[in-house]
């Protein structure tokens, strides 16, 4: 491998071959090859692009850089992806409700960095909850009870973690194979068969513009086709927060409410297209009114509070989970309807609240955040309240009330958007 000899066909704007990515990557991975250059690839690769074929063997060979889970004996084993949002609190949901339908989620999830947690974060807010299982443990719980969630292995697709970095300390992360290839790499290595994508698209999401969402989609699910996976994705708002809940705990407390059928009708929507989708692809039974049936009649909420009590949680401590003591209230300063709540503006207030991380390992606290009571398209009265803050001590609740005025649009008149924009099934000219 002559490290200069790739970067400059690249630059050229040629294609590469798999076996000359495998050799440059594992090249990096060994310290053969020193960051520089792998910077210098990743921007010629920001300015030329990859073709679906250079940017499937990329993600494969990432994916395939340390552990892969071997899911092969778990019936119908199934996946899901967000790529992240306010309020997402939807593979609480989605897990349990399609462990019901007879599939069997078995992954790892993240810790949350920027403004809110992660999965990973939402669930450790459960008392004793044991985020971290051994091997045979986790497939134990996945044939049990067909659900199993544990915090991200730094064995699954190491090669992905080392580009991140480099390309975040080297302005090389808006690209979108290298986008692609890092969520895939991970959805690959995770070892399930069929997946749903939820790619977010608005003002609280990575990508802002429909355009852009249905490229990255049509991009990773032809990721997918290459790699033999069923694979559809969800285009869905980001604008204003999902559900009403933001802060690990109350997001939590949600979930369970949802389980329950009480849940706010928004997530309910998003969980019962994203299950519907993900069977569809498994070839499980897929009908709406089935799944709906599940969530509805509490066979989805048995299945979840058999997850959590398998990994150490406490199943009756719903409403008993740790919140921060502190309450405060933003309340409407005049009377209309609420035209808009920007989510990214909410999101940014529960981390200032410290319900965030702006470093990995940094302590977060699981007890903060923010309630909505009204959204968008609701008329709000003077002085109703808008939002209900939980904080520690007064900490960051200043300047969160001051984020929060500024995220909601108070005008004449306003209508919500469409949750769910329209779901990606396959790529023209595979």
């Amino acid at each position: 491998m002559q490290a200069t000899d790739f970067i400059l066909a690249k630059r050229s704007g040629l294609a590469h071959d798999r076996e000359d990515i495998h050799a440059f990557l594992h090249g990096y991975l060994a310290g053969d090859i020193p960051d520089y250059q792998v910077a210098a690839w990743l921007m010629a690769v920001c300015w030329r692009g990859m073709t679906s074929r250079e940017t499937a063997d990329l993600t494969s060979i990432m994916a395939r850089s340390g552990e892969v889970l071997d899911l092969e004996g778990l019936p119908h084993a199934v996946d899901k992806h967000s790529t992240g949002g306010v309020g997402d609190k939807t593979s609480l949901v989605l897990a349990p409700l399609l462990a019901s339908c007879g599939a069997t989620v078995a992954k790892m999830s993240g810790r949350g960095l920027g403004h809110t947690g992660g999965t990973i974060d939402k669930l450790e807010s459960i008392p004793g909850f044991r985020a971290i299982l051994d091997d045979a443990t986790f497939y134990q719980q996945a044939r049990e009870v067909g659900v199993v969630i544990t915090g991200q292995s730094k064995r699954l697709a190491p090669a992905d973690g080392l580009l991140y970095a480099l390309r975040d300390a080297t302005a090389t992360v808006e690209s979108l194979p290298l986008i692609a290839s890092s969520i895939m790499s991970k959805k690959l290595a995770g070892g399930a068969k069929a997946m749903v994508l939820d790619v977010k698209v608005g003002g609280g999401a990575f990508m802002k513009t429909p355009a852009e969402v249905r490229e990255l989609a049509q991009a990773m699910i032809a990721i997918g086709h290459h790699a033999g996976r069923r694979v559809r994705a969800v285009l869905s708002n980001m604008q204003e927060p999902l559900g009403r809940a933001v802060g690990n705990a109350l997001e939590v407390q949600e979930a369970v409410r949802c389980l329950q059928g009480e849940g706010p009708e928004d997530l309910s929507e998003l969980c019962l297209t994203l299950a519907t989708e993900v069977l569809a692809a498994s070839g499980l039974p897929h009908e709406r009114s089935l799944i709906a049936a599940n969530l509805k009649q509490g066979r989805a909420y048995e299945r979840f509070e058999a997850w959590i009590c398998a990994q150490g949680g406490k199943a009756d401590s719903w409403e008993a989970l740790e919140l921060a003591p502190g309450r405060s209230q933003l309340t409407a300063w005049k009377e209309g309807v609420l035209a808009g709540i920007d989510a990214l503006g909410v999101g940014q207030a529960v981390g200032i609240l410290g319900g965030g991380r702006s470093r990995k390992g940094e302590d977060i606290d699981r007890g903060v955040g923010v309630v909505l009571h009204a959204k968008v398209g609701d008329k709000v009265a003077a002085s109703a309240p808008l939002v209900s803050i939980y904080h520690r001590h007064g900490r960051g609740l200043e300047e969160a009330i001051a984020l929060l005025r500024k995220a909601f649009q108070l005008r004449e008149s306003g209508a919500p958007l469409p949750l769910v924009l329209e779901a990606v099934r396959e790529v023209g000219g595979l």
